[in-house]
């Protein structure tokens, strides 16, 4: 369903997909995914002027930095992750930190002033080439991560979650929208050929939900 055209051939997807690299670099943005959060949002619009954002795994930086053009100097982002994340300029602030643990969410929290608007996750395991563990790897990121926005968005919240295809992605996409009103999954133009990975976008998030079917 998410597979490239089969009348492009690999050489030729290559090239497209290394002109992300190419741009981002020239944009001054710190990594290529920054153009998958851009087109993510032009397509749902789910970054706001005057939002408060958390990215989780944020780093090198670069969805924050698109974050921070889209929420402009009356929101807040938040980056989060294991590795400490060179500075940005306001709005963004950043947390180092697990996200497994109370502290940390309770540090993002505080560095958002209140509950999250919206909440980010492009994180993704090193992968190993043992299927089943990659795959294991893979879900627990993302079991961490929708913990996390459960415990940070605010109700009517959006979040924009990293999933990869695998026999669980069905599962995922069911529990998303137990939780929000609206939940779709997509593929943008910036990733890389063959990858497994796809982006849940859910927008409204019911916390009484949340609460009750956990």
């Amino acid at each position: 369903m998410w597979a490239p055209r089969a009348d492009v051939s690999v050489r030729r997807v290559y090239q497209r997909k290394d002109s992300f690299y190419r741009r981002a670099k020239s944009a001054g943005y710190r990594s290529r995914a920054a153009y998958k959060l851009i087109e993510l949002d032009r397509r749902f619009g789910f970054l706001r002027p005057g939002d408060r954002v958390v990215d989780l795994g944020a780093w090198p930086g670069g969805w924050l930095q698109v974050a921070a053009e889209r929420v402009g100097a009356r929101g807040v982002v938040v980056g989060v992750d294991l590795t400490p994340i060179a500075p940005l300029p306001p709005p963004v602030v950043c947390v180092t930190g697990d996200l497994r643990s109370t502290e940390t969410l309770a540090k993002i929290l505080e560095r958002c002033g209140q509950q999250a608007d919206v909440v980010l996750s492009d994180m993704a395991p090193k992968l190993s080439g043992v299927r089943a563990a990659d795959q294991a790897r893979a879900d627990e990121l993302v079991a961490c991560a929708f913990e996390a926005a459960l415990a940070l968005l605010r109700p009517g919240g959006r979040l924009l979650l990293k999933l990869f295809q695998n026999e669980g992605t069905a599962a995922w996409m069911a529990r998303l929208e137990q939780h929000f009103e609206s939940v779709r999954a997509t593929r943008p133009e910036a990733t890389r050929a063959g990858s497994a990975e796809l982006y849940a976008i859910a927008i409204g998030f019911r916390p009484s939900d949340s609460k009750t079917r956990r």
